[in-house]
């Protein structure tokens, strides 16, 4: 029974909001804590607590997650490029505002929609979607160019690690389409890609000297605590699950909603006014993924 889908329902709308809004807060919560828990170790901490959970939950539902499908390798060649992808984020906020960053990180769309219809022709973007594309991508930009300070030497190395980051992402996503990984359950994708990170970036972590000490205030407890749950396991899981049933270029173009999020977030937390900018770029973030997402004209 095919279950893949050729449009974006209202579930899957729903669940692609819930999720950007969580990782436009999840960038303020690494960030705040980023002095006092190094960065290599929160991303550690997040993957190997989100392995247990998920453990955990493939054990009381039943799923398998080490049976032989063939799908070894390139699950694996998944989980090193996402690992690659979260130690470039994480290193990079230690150079630069989460606000620079995330401009970068959300390039990961135009890799998804240049490469996946190489390896899947029916996720080909037309004319249209492509400027929907464009647009969202203005958007963020024009959205965050207010507030991204001088532009020096170290903002130079986090705004490539950065558009490392994107591409990674971008990366992953179009090896799990093009080695059809899909096949296989959500939670296998995702074990593979956040097993991965916790058994290599431990390591990475201890080689760049970073301390593991765990005397922390209640601000990072909550943070780790939240980007593993929600952030490593549920949205993670979530999305793994979107991208066996619906078009990855189609749910791609939804995170440029994340940055914009974050600014959000800014405005009720922190008591940030709304500005005319923040409030124009939503609206063309919208724009943007309403023609991605238009169904094409039928021929009469």
């Amino acid at each position: 029974m095919n279950l893949r889908k050729d449009n974006l329902d209202g579930l899957a709308v729903g669940m692609l909001l819930v999720c950007c809004m969580f990782w436009g807060l999840q960038q303020v919560l690494v960030k705040a804590i980023v002095l006092e828990v190094a960065p290599l170790f929160q991303a550690s901490l997040r993957c190997i607590g989100a392995s247990v959970l998920l453990l955990i939950w493939c054990r009381v539902r039943g799923v398998r997650l080490f049976e032989r499908d063939g799908s070894h390798w390139a699950g694996l060649l998944a989980g090193g490029l996402f690992a690659a992808e979260f130690a470039c984020i994480y290193l990079g906020l230690l150079h630069t505002s989460a606000s620079r960053l995330t401009v970068f990180l959300y390039t990961a769309p135009f890799w998804v929609a240049a490469l996946v219809p190489l390896f899947v022709k029916s996720e080909r973007l037309s004319p249209m979607q492509w400027l929907g594309l464009a647009c969202a991508f203005v958007a963020v930009a024009f959205a965050m160019r207010e507030g991204m300070g001088a532009h020096t030497g170290e903002g130079l190395t986090g705004d490539l690690l950065g558009l490392a980051a994107g591409a990674l992402w971008g990366l992953t996503t179009v090896c799990i389409r093009a080695n059809n990984l899909t096949r296989v359950s959500p939670e296998k994708l995702l074990f593979y890609q956040i097993g991965t990170t916790a058994l290599t970036l431990p390591w990475l972590s201890f080689a760049l000297g970073e301390s593991w000490s765990f005397d922390w205030s209640p601000m990072a407890w909550g943070s780790v605590l939240a980007q593993t749950v929600v952030g490593a396991f549920a949205s993670y899981l979530a999305w793994m699950w979107m991208l066996g049933r619906y078009p990855a270029t189609k749910i791609s173009v939804f995170v440029f909603l994340t940055p914009l999020f974050a600014l959000l977030f800014g405005t009720l937390m922190l008591g940030e006014a709304a500005s005319p900018t923040l409030l124009a770029a939503l609206g063309l973030v919208v724009i943007g993924i309403v023609l991605v997402n238009r169904k094409p004209t039928q021929a009469l």
